[in-house]
C-alpha cells in the first residue's frame, strides 16, 4: 500500500522533469541554433578568404618564379657566350711560336690541378722541374673556361638572390593585403550568453 502511495507522486515527479528537460532542450534549441548557423556561416567565409588568399600568394609566387628565371637565364647565357668568345680569342693571343718559346713544368700543373680539387700538391719531387706537356694557350682557354663558369655561378647565385628576395616581398604583400581586407571579417568564436 505504502508502495502504490509513493509510486504515484514519483511517477508525476518523473514525468514533469521530463517533460521540462524537453522544454528546456527545445528553447535552447531554437535560441542557440541561429546563432551556431551563424558562426558555422562566418567559418565557412573564413576559410573561403584563406583559400583565396592562398591562390593569389601562389600565383604572385609563379609570377616571380617566372620574371627570375627569364632574367637571370638570359644574363647566364651572355656570361657564357662571352666566355667561349675569350676561349676562342686565345690563338690570337698564345701564337704557336709562344707554346714554342715558353711552357711549364710539372710542378705548375700540379700546383693548379691541386688549387681545383682543394688537397694539397704534396712534397715537391725532382720530376717537377721537368717541362709538361701542357702548353701555354691550353692553360689559358682552361683558365678562360674556369673564369667563365665562376661568372656564371655569380649570376646564378645573385639570381637565387633576388628570387629569394622577391619571393619574400611577394607574400609580405599578400599577407598585408589578407590582413587588410579580413579586418572586421575575420572569424571569431563568439561567446554563447545564456538568456536571463
Amino acid at each position: 500500500m505504502l508502495n502504490s502511495w509513493l509510486a504515484t507522486p514519483l511517477r508525476l515527479l518523473c514525468i514533469a522533469a521530463t517533460a521540462f528537460s524537453l522544454g528546456v532542450g527545445c528553447a535552447g534549441s531554437f535560441y542557440y541554433k541561429p546563432r551556431i548557423q551563424k558562426e558555422r556561416s562566418a567559418l565557412v567565409h573564413y576559410k573561403a578568404q584563406l583559400a583565396i588568399a592562398h591562390a593569389q600568394l601562389i600565383k604572385a609566387q609563379a609570377k616571380v618564379v617566372i620574371q627570375t628565371e627569364i632574367q637571370y637565364r638570359e644574363r647566364i647565357k651572355i656570361v657564357k657566350e662571352k666566355g667561349d668568345t675569350i676561349i676562342k680569342e686565345v690563338p690570337i693571343y698564345v701564337t704557336q711560336a709562344d707554346n714554342n718559346h715558353f711552357g711549364v713544368n710539372v710542378g705548375f700543373v700540379r700546383h693548379y690541378n691541386a688549387a681545383f680539387s682543394g688537397e694539397p700538391a704534396g712534397p715537391t719531387a725532382g720530376f717537377d722541374r721537368r717541362p709538361a706537356s701542357v702548353s701555354i694557350a691550353e692553360i689559358a682557354e682552361t683558365n678562360t673556361f674556369n673564369a667563365s663558369v665562376c661568372w656564371q655561378w655569380r649570376e646564378q647565385a645573385l639570381g637565387l638572390k633576388t628570387f629569394y628576395r622577391q619571393l619574400q616581398q611577394a607574400q609580405q604583400a599578400q599577407q598585408a593585403q589578407q590582413s587588410h581586407h579580413s579586418e572586421g571579417t575575420a572569424f571569431h568564436f563568439g561567446q554563447l550568453n545564456y538568456p536571463d
